[in-house]
């Protein structure tokens, strides 16, 4: 049974993995996180009352609140998901996203650095500090055989993307510099239950299920590899848990689609599982509206995870039609969790993991 220190674990990402650390593993999990915009104690709901779980309001800004928490549970490993992570977000206020991705990080791999440098030689070999990266950090590709692998050069396009890259490279150094065992996974974009309706997939629903206007950058023909959230949970898991240290992994679905396939797809089941429209929609497909493309917006991503397959046995287990149903027929049995959001009702709610 290892103790894991998990940061941004009430994000969409994060409380994925709580919820599967807590459900399928005898591990216990303790969340640091500030609890900022994205941050929904709600997401957390199916494991709020066991026991193994502890929660901590922290800003992984914050070296003494960090040092603290720290030597209080004294984790076996740290997976490092705290991040400001909306690319429209870091284009309009990019201060943010240098904050946290980059100075929090930083702040966060000190404290884990000070910590294990004191720890006994077992528990020494045994600790691990995963830090989770995404695709974007690679730029984008314009062969359309081309993918992205571990060994891709950083071309990051945008003030998120180049913040994350910024804090992987941070990563490496302290391995490289002082020894600290990391390791790190690169990510596609993910989608399914609880994911914050800023993101394309929860807004086309949301917006869809209003009658409200489908915006799509463009002409929609962004491709992007889409992995189901779940999946994801289990990979970051398997890397953090057998991963061997200074390595990096590519986790990705294999479901290339461009944004307006997926914005069609979305249209398609609500047909099916919502047939009750808004008034005067005739078809949720009617409600697709082409805008403006965003500054700098790459235009295919699309991940090798052939290395993780070989070396660790996962891969994912939804298709991309099998994932769509069940996060678009989740946000349909779960219309409270995302009207708490959009009312700004979920940022008062604690659900008495604050202990």
């Amino acid at each position: 049974m290892k103790r894991i220190l998990v940061t941004g674990g009430a994000g969409f990402i994060g409380s994925a993995v709580v919820r599967h650390i807590l459900t399928e593993t005898e591990d216990c999990v303790v969340i640091v996180d500030k609890l900022s915009y994205a941050g929904n104690l709600a997401s957390l709901a199916p494991v709020a009352d066991d026991p193994r779980l502890a929660f901590e309001q922290v800003d992984i800004c914050d070296r003494a609140a960090l040092d603290r928490v720290i030597a209080q549970y004294q984790p076996d490993a740290i997976m490092h998901l705290a991040a400001e992570s909306h690319v429209d977000r870091s284009i309009d206020g990019p201060v943010a996203f240098i904050e946290t991705n980059i100075v929090g990080t930083y702040q966060l791999l000190e404290a884990a650095r000070h910590y294990w440098s004191a720890l006994d030689d077992a528990k020494k070999a045994a600790f691990i500090f995963h830090h989770i990266s995404t695709d974007e950090v690679f730029g984008d590709l314009h062969d359309g055989d081309a993918l992205f692998t571990e060994s891709t050069p950083y071309a990051p396009s945008s003030p998120y993307s180049a913040s994350k890259a910024s804090s992987d490279h941070l990563v490496r150094a302290w391995l490289r510099t002082y020894g600290l065992p990391v390791v790190i996974t690169n990510c596609s974009n993910n989608y399914g239950p609880y994911h914050f309706p800023e993101k394309l997939i929860p807004l086309m629903i949301i917006n869809a299920l209003a009658g409200k206007p489908l915006p799509v950058y463009g002409n929609g023909g962004q491709i992007r590899d889409w992995l189901y959230v779940e999946d994801h949970a289990r990979a970051l898991y398997r890397v953090m848990t057998q991963g061997r240290v200074g390595e990096t992994y590519n986790i990705g679905g294999h479901n290339e689609r461009r944004n307006i396939e997926v914005v069609e797809t979305l249209c398609a089941l609500l047909e099916e599982l919502a047939p009750e429209k808004p008034a005067g929609i005739s078809h949720y497909r009617d409600l697709i509206t082409f805008v403006t493309d965003r500054p700098g917006h790459d235009l295919r991503y699309a991940i090798d995870a052939s290395k993780i397959d070989r070396e660790l046995g996962w891969r994912p287990q939804e298709t991309f039609e099998s994932g769509m149903r069940k996060t678009v027929s989740w946000f349909l049995a779960n219309e409270s969790w995302w009207q708490n959001i959009l009312n700004g009702s979920y940022k008062l709610e604690r659900l008495g993991l604050s202990r």
